[in-house]
């Protein structure tokens, strides 16, 4: 019997992250603002603590360091209007500490200030091995007529659990419909080992999205694992496409009608994403 593992979200809510010290507060910072997580959720507090305690700036031109003039950004950067309120809430807090100016943080303010906002942007969400996954999305949570050009919480969560089940991909055919823009898939292939994967979907813009992330990472220059991107629309999907396709694990991000057991999810906390969303790792039986 092959098995098939998904993970539906319902609804979200904040999650309040715990600090510990210093360098959290910073890769806290990073991991946020390459994710666009929603900037009233920042460890601003900490931030301000530590402000209160140091006299000197180090720690903002750090956080600075460490999001809008990091290699990754100029590379993948988020899109410009979250750029440029991220900047404007770095210089409030540290114009409130009482501080001389900063040349670099206004230096990076008038740079995003004087780029044109465009339709897509990138978010990069760190894999526990220390790369990055980088995935071009729309800007818009609904573009095109499909809200699968954006990443949900749902293929986060199933990531997380992917990344701690490994054994369930490793060395075999795997199969994962409605894909979106890739995130889960292409954790899977970088920390994982399967010997296949086939990225799947049944909107065409949001495949041509698919095609071009999957190239963004270099999944498609290499030999190990092999990998494709199909159009497949799993409600139509006939048994000889499927035998075709081989697939020892199938995985989804979407709600369904088939019969399935609830599952124990991920324990670790890689990506940052809003926490208090209902959602449930399923194993189905097709």
């Amino acid at each position: 019997m092959n098995e098939m593992y998904l993970s539906k979200g319902q609804t979200d809510k904040t999650e309040v992250t715990c600090i510990r010290n210093r360098a959290d507060v910073i890769y806290d910072f990073k991991v946020s603002f390459f994710t666009m997580g929603q900037l009233p959720n920042f460890p601003w507090n900490s931030l301000e603590r530590e402000l209160e305690t140091d006299s000197s700036s180090e720690m903002i031109l750090d956080i600075l360091k460490q999001t809008c003039l990091h290699p990754l950004c100029c590379k993948h950067p988020p899109s410009v209007r979250y750029r440029r309120l991220f900047l404007s809430q770095l210089i409030k807090r540290h114009e409130a500490s009482g501080r001389q100016p900063l040349d670099e943080l206004y230096d990076a303010l008038g740079e995003v200030l004087g780029v044109e906002e465009g339709t897509e942007c990138y978010k990069s969400y760190l894999l526990p091995c220390g790369e990055a996954v980088s995935l071009s999305e729309s800007t818009a949570v609904i573009s095109e007529g499909t809200t699968g050009l954006v990443t949900w919480e749902a293929a986060l969560y199933l990531a997380e659990w992917a990344l701690e089940n490994t054994h369930a991909f490793t060395d075999r055919t795997v199969l994962e419909l409605g894909s979106g823009v890739g995130l889960t898939g292409i954790a899977v292939c970088r920390s994982c080992s399967p010997s296949s994967y086939v990225f799947s979907d049944c909107h065409l813009s949001v495949l041509h999205r698919l095609r071009d992330n999957v190239q963004l990472n270099g999944l498609d220059n290499q030999n190990s694992p092999r990998v494709s991107v199909e159009h497949l629309d799993w409600e139509e999907v006939t048994e000889k496409q499927l035998r075709e396709i081989g697939a020892a694990t199938v995985i989804a991000a979407e709600s369904s009608g088939i019969q399935h057991e609830v599952m124990t999810g991920p324990v670790t906390h890689v990506f940052f994403y809003n926490r208090q969303a209902t959602i449930e790792m399923i194993k189905l039986y097709i």
